[in-house]
């Protein structure tokens, strides 16, 4: 769920629109995660250009609902290191 701020107190934001709200790596991966351009823009700006979305990952983020993009990240790159092509 993604927090706002409005006249000193933090609100949830009820829906998260993967296609185009702003991702951080605090963005909390929901139910209705979608691998959308946005988030591919997202990963690829943390990662790097070589990132791609593979089933593996793709499993990964549906699997674990309730962790961060941060979380992504680091297990991409660890991914990456695993199996570096």
């Amino acid at each position: 769920m993604q927090l706002f701020y409005l006249n000193k107190q933090f609100i949830p934001k009820m829906k998260f629109d993967w296609h185009k709200d702003k991702l951080f790596l605090t963005t909390v991966i929901d139910k209705n995660y979608k691998n959308t351009q946005n988030v591919r823009r997202f990963f690829t700006s943390e990662i790097g250009d070589h990132f791609h979305f593979d089933r593996e990952f793709m499993k990964w983020l549906k699997e674990n609902q309730g962790k961060t993009l941060l979380d992504a990240v680091r297990h991409r790159k660890k991914m990456y290191e695993r199996n570096p092509g």
